[in-house]
């Protein structure tokens, strides 16, 4: 099995490259947001209500890493796994994996984040800036995980200026993918 991990913070890319990737090389795709829906409707709560649930326990996150780790294991062909922890997860639980963190610089995330859920950029900066450090102290506190290290990572590339296709082929050579090196 072929598995890659994409990791970023919020309005970096990640959805769109996992996608792209998924679609091209004919591989599953899994998404811990929609995974994290999918326990969510489990639990009998709504999203909001589960979301505030997992702030306040550590059991929530960690039973979304490990269904994120068991669908990738289960999953026979290739499998892209989406999520700002997957590379982490993949790293500690030993996993065969080209780790891929995507960054972009918050300007180009809020733009990104303002265009997608309709927020206007001051209230989509303000919204990004909190979610991030709600997320930075729960990854400490839960994980023991600075989502700042991106040591782990096997390859790092910035979406700032790249569409998805660019990004697509740098993951491809890091797979090592003779069809991306021309």
């Amino acid at each position: 099995m072929r598995l890659v991990t994409i990791s970023g913070l919020p309005g970096s890319g990640t959805s769109t490259l996992c996608k792209t990737l998924a679609s091209a090389m004919g591989w599953t795709h899994f998404d811990t947001g929609q995974v994290f829906r999918q326990l969510a409707v489990e639990a009998g709560a709504t999203l909001q209500e589960y979301g505030y649930s997992a702030e306040a326990d550590p059991d929530i996150d960690r039973q979304l890493d490990a269904r994120m780790i068991e669908l990738a294991r289960q999953e026979t062909g290739g499998c892209v796994l989406e999520g700002r922890l997957m590379g982490w997860m993949a790293y500690r639980n030993h996993m065969s994996a080209t780790k891929v963190w995507v960054k972009a610089e918050i300007e180009t995330r809020v733009q990104r984040v303002s265009g997608r859920d309709g927020q206007s950029p001051e209230e989509a900066m303000a919204a990004t800036r909190d979610r991030e450090e709600s997320e930075r102290q729960r990854y400490a506190q839960h994980h023991d995980i600075d989502i700042g290290d991106l040591s782990i990572y096997d390859l790092v590339v910035a979406s700032d200026e790249m569409g998805a296709e660019q990004l697509q082929t740098q993951v491809l050579t890091a797979l090592g993918d003779p069809e991306s090196n021309p």
